[in-house]
């Protein structure tokens, strides 16, 4: 029998909150991805960051396996992420450019369709996002297309430059993460200033949440540069 819509959000939420994420997304893995869909939107949004990010991977999951059959309909669930973005939608957009980063991650042709728009909310004559908070979650998204697709990324490089100078550790940390991802050499000497910056950071790698500092990152990305 079909689950209710709130007893199915119950065991997601559930799912989402158990210690092995990697677990969790093999059993999500097997609901029907359009029973899931809105709560995974929800929860995109939760102030948990436990759930809060295993729902940002299962969205990329679960849009894959719906593209695969339906890519009308994966489309759409792009979309409603963009709307969340939009300053019409009346909300903040929290979790949204996670979701579309790792959603492009996970899906080729997605990916080709919408890198254009994750790219244009760090251009100053795009969509660009002012609010902090939402850069974080922006700087992710495109950190984790780079980690899966640098080749799509790797133009927009320049457009990320400024943010390795954020007054936000957080935006520095990834920031410089992408720079190592994509081999950016002109940001050798801003990576080599970051050396110095003990400050540190939580964020998702693979499928944990990592505490590391900011100078660990640029490091990293100085010998990614070569």
């Amino acid at each position: 029998m079909k689950d209710s819509g709130r007893t199915l959000k119950k065991k997601l939420f559930d799912l989402l909150n158990q210690r092995d994420l990697e677990k969790a997304l093999v059993d999500i893995g097997r609901i029907p991805p359009r029973q899931i869909i809105n709560p995974l939107l929800s929860f995109i949004q939760s102030g948990n960051e436990k759930i809060k990010w295993g729902a940002v991977k299962a969205m990329g999951q679960v849009v894959r396996q719906l593209a695969d059959c339906d890519l009308e309909a994966a489309r759409v669930i792009v979309r409603r992420l963009m709307w969340n973005l939009n300053d019409e939608s009346g909300g903040i957009g929290w979790g949204s450019p996670e979701a579309m980063g790792e959603i492009l991650a996970a899906h080729s042709g997605l990916a080709h369709e919408y890198v254009h728009i994750l790219l244009s909310y760090a251009r100053e004559d795009g969509n660009y996002i002012e609010h902090e908070a939402l850069q974080r979650g922006l700087l992710w998204g495109i950190g984790r297309l780079a980690e899966k697709r640098p080749e799509l990324v790797r133009r927009a490089a320049e457009l990320l430059l400024p943010y390795l100078k954020s007054q936000d550790e957080v935006i520095r940390g990834l920031s410089a993460r992408i720079m190592g991802l994509l081999r950016v050499k002109e940001a050798e000497p801003e990576l080599r200033r970051l050396r110095e910056d003990e400050s540190a950071l939580v964020i998702m790698v693979g499928n944990n949440l990592t505490s590391v500092r900011v100078k660990e990152l640029a490091e990293e990305a100085l010998r990614s540069i070569g």
